[in-house]
């Protein structure tokens, strides 16, 4: 159960950075589109693109972390199986 909280955790914090960009830009877009009211679908597709992408190149080197911390974390605690 532990690893499996971990593992979760892991995947809310990884996905928070790059949800959190999509969604600010998304809601800037459509504040944008509302107030000029030009209502095209594709208008917000390329900023949120753009956006998480930034966002993954700038964060990669720290999921790269969190990631490389987990799987020490997973061999930890598969050394800490008794053998019988």
């Amino acid at each position: 159960m532990e690893i499996f909280r971990e593992a979760v955790m892991l995947a809310f914090k990884l996905a928070l950075p790059v949800l959190l960009a999509a969604m600010i830009v998304g809601l800037i877009i459509a504040i944008l589109q509302a107030a000029t009211q030009i209502h095209e679908q594709t208008i917000s597709f390329a900023p949120k693109a753009v956006a998480v992408g930034l966002v993954l190149f700038f964060m990669a080197p720290w999921m790269t972390n969190e990631v490389i911390d987990f799987v020490h974390f997973i061999f930890d605690k598969i050394a800490e199986i008794p053998i019988t």
